[in-house]
């Protein structure tokens, strides 16, 4: 993301979108009753003669639109911003219904009455382009799978297969190597394809010791970027293992799921402790009215539900009460198992700075 211009103490900032992560980022950012500027397609009517229908035709224009819905549509790389048109083409009328649709290298500016800092936070810290580039292997005997983190969770790349000598069976066609290459060949084209700065193997067992052999051998630049972890599952469940394991944290200590499931786990401590946690919007809407809320979790299925219902004003000022307490506001990705875990409370929770009652 690029911020093309910005003073956010007069609710302004324009920005152009470079990726996927950057309309996810977006979709947090962007509130009901804000005022959104882009370029679009509308359908316009051409000919006011009463005697002929007249020609509709898709013209580009620019409008502005007084938000009422956002939806992010991660598989088709969207965000639909709709609203009614406020500024716009003359043959648009005003007070008009319409989406706008904003995509990879799209240019939009956004007015609000007033800016969150965790929301400004989240404009800057996409535009700084910070966060370290993970690639997730995981794999088994004769299995592996690849992940790239991303902002909003991971992305799930693909799963290989390969022919090895069972376990106790000796047959001499069949070379775990030969398997390990197909690994290796997957970790250089996607190390390529995305600029992957580190790599994490994991495994059970002592498969990615033995992965890293042959890897020394064929790339040992590759090599040097990965970071040995260990999982008992495979998948996306061994996945969501490898982000809790310690070996990974340096690593991936840039990395926003990492903070949210670190929060997300310490919230459920504090409830298992009976302690400094809230969940459950009134509760926790309670906690932030007496200014006790040190961080508040937020999913973003609760974001959008809650739009969707209308009903997004009850959660809006409850966070703007903890960040004028100066508190954080961290929003949860429910791609990730923490997110779906803090869903299970009721999409909202908060750790506290002080318990509420003994």
């Amino acid at each position: 993301m690029k911020i093309l211009g910005s003073d956010f103490r007069k609710g302004f900032c324009k920005l152009k979108v470079e990726n996927l992560d950057d309309l996810w980022v977006l979709s947090q950012v962007v509130d009901p009753k804000d005022s959104v500027t882009a370029r679009t397609f509308r359908k316009i009517k051409i000919g006011r003669d009463s005697d002929r229908k007249g020609e509709v035709v898709k013209r580009p224009v620019t409008l502005t639109i007084e938000v009422e819905k956002v939806e992010f549509h991660k598989y088709s790389n969207s965000l639909r911003i709709s609203g009614l048109v406020r500024e716009g083409f003359e043959d648009i009328p005003s007070g008009s219904h319409h989406t706008l649709d904003i995509n990879e290298n799209s240019v939009l500016t956004i007015n609000k009455e007033e800016w969150l800092s965790f929301q400004i936070d989240k404009v800057k810290d996409a535009a700084s382009d910070s966060g370290s580039k993970v690639l997730i292997c995981v794999m088994d005997r004769d299995e592996a799978c690849f992940a790239l983190m991303k902002k909003y969770g991971y992305e799930y790349l693909s799963e290989i297969s390969g022919k090895v000598q069972k376990k106790g069976v000796e047959d001499k066609s069949l070379k775990d190597d030969e398997f390990y290459g197909q690994i290796v060949s997957a970790l250089e084209d996607y190390v390529q394809r995305y600029g992957a700065e580190f790599v994490i193997v994991a495994s059970p067992a002592f498969w990615k010791e033995d992965l890293m052999k042959v890897l020394s051998k064929k790339n040992p630049s590759l090599a040097s970027k990965i970071t040995l972890a260990t999982c008992n599952a495979f998948g996306r469940n061994a996945i969501d293992e490898v982000l809790k394991r310690p070996e990974v944290r340096s690593v991936l200590k840039q990395e926003r799921v990492v903070k949210e499931t670190t929060l997300v786990e310490e919230l459920l401590v504090e409830i298992a402790k009976n302690n400094l946690a809230v969940y459950g919007l009134e509760q926790v809407k309670s906690a932030a009215e007496a200014g006790a809320i040190k961080v508040l979790l937020v999913t973003d299925r609760l974001i959008r539900e809650l739009r969707e219902k209308n009903e997004y004003n009850k959660l809006e000022y409850v966070m703007k009460l903890v960040d004028k307490a100066s508190g954080d506001v961290v929003i949860v990705s429910e791609e990730h198992d923490a997110g779906r875990k803090l869903h299970g409370l009721g999409g909202v929770g908060g750790i506290l700075r002080y318990r509420l009652s003994y």
